[in-house]
């Protein structure tokens, strides 16, 4: 989609997401520095910034790291410990950059950041080659379903430029790729510091003929049809009448998951598979002809029916899964360990319930990428494959079908925190 002539110009532009993820040190934060630098989406005083912050860290050069590396204690260090979210735009996109931490103790700060991405950038040390971090992150991507990845051997000033060492790189890494069922991988050579290959070709590398990253990211296809092949509505908010003028109002408010909605349409509400007819889709105070994922809207039925928070509303006959005891593959995310018969908060769409950890089938050996039977417990950043059993009824896709309603967290009930983050494999 092109940006459109419109007085909402930059608004109606096209939108891409995508995350980086790669090892310690292998220069995510200043690729993404150099991004940034080099398509001029930076400000004058974050230059000067920038420029201070080096000279006092005794840098005779720039350092674009610290565009991303936002909190102190980061720029202290030299290293990320939190997911960094940029923003910027060329005439062609949008972008929204989320750059998340190397360290293996930061792993569910990469799951967080790549759950809403469209593509990824691994990053790879040209020195160092495929390592257990490369192979942590490109099975997340794989989990969360990121239509596309672009494999990114930095550094390549530190080989001379190689293209031997990058040929033995790509050639690892397409079978990591075919391991994992990646479909559309794309390499690239490049050096962030230097800035070759990222938005100007590289004169030193001859030997490659292909895309500068940022024709990457302006030419890479959305595809938003993850989410769009049934209607899914999960209602987040019931609006009641406010006062005797509209006492006839009530609507359901939330973000359309998939799919489209608009008047007349014929639904059911799930779990309690009640039937309706829609008989308005509004969005803030204009009706719509029609509403596209991902649009937040509100939902007027022609029946007086019992529809809450966490009920999921689907075009009639585009059956959801409704269950109580769900397969998923969790990212683990807490010190604490978990084990069978622990109890968990239970958050999925809108809905929210209690549950307990029931079996661990397997936890993934990431060296190897081969399931584990056996083992008793979940440790920090385990991916494991589990069974979940839940108080109330989940109302769930395959994740494979749709993120949202085939995603789901769980939260220690005694702390809040969030422990653990799943995709749901039931059904696939």
């Amino acid at each position: 989609m092109e940006k459109k002539e419109t007085p909402g110009g930059y608004l109606d532009m096209e939108l891409l997401r995508f995350t980086t993820a790669g090892s310690v040190d292998d220069g995510k934060s200043t690729l993404i520095g150099r991004l940034l630098y080099d398509s001029k989406s930076i400000f004058e005083d974050q230059l000067e910034d920038i420029e201070a912050v080096s000279r006092r860290g005794g840098n005779e050069e720039v350092n674009l790291a610290l565009l991303t590396d936002g909190l102190r204690s980061e720029r202290e260090q030299g290293i990320t410990i939190d997911v960094a979210y940029r923003y910027f735009a060329t005439p062609r996109r949008k972008f929204i950059i989320a750059d998340t931490p190397g360290h293996v103790q930061y792993t569910r700060n990469m799951v967080t950041g790549a759950s809403t991405a469209d593509l990824a950038i691994i990053l790879v040390d040209a020195r160092n080659g495929v390592l257990e971090q490369t192979l942590r992150h490109s099975y997340i991507a794989s989990l969360l379903g990121i239509p596309h990845v672009v494999v990114c051997v930095n550094k390549m000033d530190l080989v001379n430029f190689s293209g031997e060492v990058f040929e033995a790189i790509r050639a690892r890494y397409l079978e990591v790729a075919a391991r994992l069922g990646l479909q559309h991988v794309t390499f690239l050579p490049l050096s962030a510091k230097l800035g070759d290959n990222v938005v100007s070709p590289s004169t030193r590398m001859p030997w490659y003929t292909g895309p500068t990253l940022m024709e990457i990211l302006e030419n890479t296809p959305i595809d938003h049809k993850i989410n769009a092949r049934e209607t899914r509505f999960p209602v987040q908010h019931v609006i009641r009448p406010i006062s005797d003028k509209f006492h006839d109002f009530r609507g359901y408010a939330g973000r359309l998951a998939g799919g489209t909605l608009k008047k007349g349409d014929p639904v059911t509400i799930f779990p309690s598979g009640l039937h309706s007819t829609v008989t308005a889709v509004t969005r803030y105070d204009r009706e719509l002809d029609e509403a596209i994922t991902p649009e937040s809207i509100t939902v007027q039925l022609a029946d007086d029916i019992d529809v809450g928070r966490g009920d999921l509303i689907v075009a009639r006959g585009e059956q959801p899964r409704v269950e109580r005891e769900i397969t998923l593959m969790v990212c683990w995310f807490n010190e604490r360990p978990a084990r069978p018969g622990n109890r968990y908060i239970v958050m999925q769409a809108t809905r929210e319930t209690a549950g307990i950890l029931k079996t661990i089938h397997h936890v993934v050996n990431i060296n190897t990428l081969e399931p584990e039977t056996g083992k008793e417990a979940l440790s920090a950043n385990d991916i494991a494959r589990v069974t979940i059993k839940t108080a109330k009824p989940l109302v769930f896709d395959p994740y494979a079908r749709n993120r949202v309603t085939g995603s789901l967290v769980l939260v220690d009930p005694d702390t809040f925190e969030t422990v653990g983050g799943g995709m749901i494999t039931d059904g696939e």
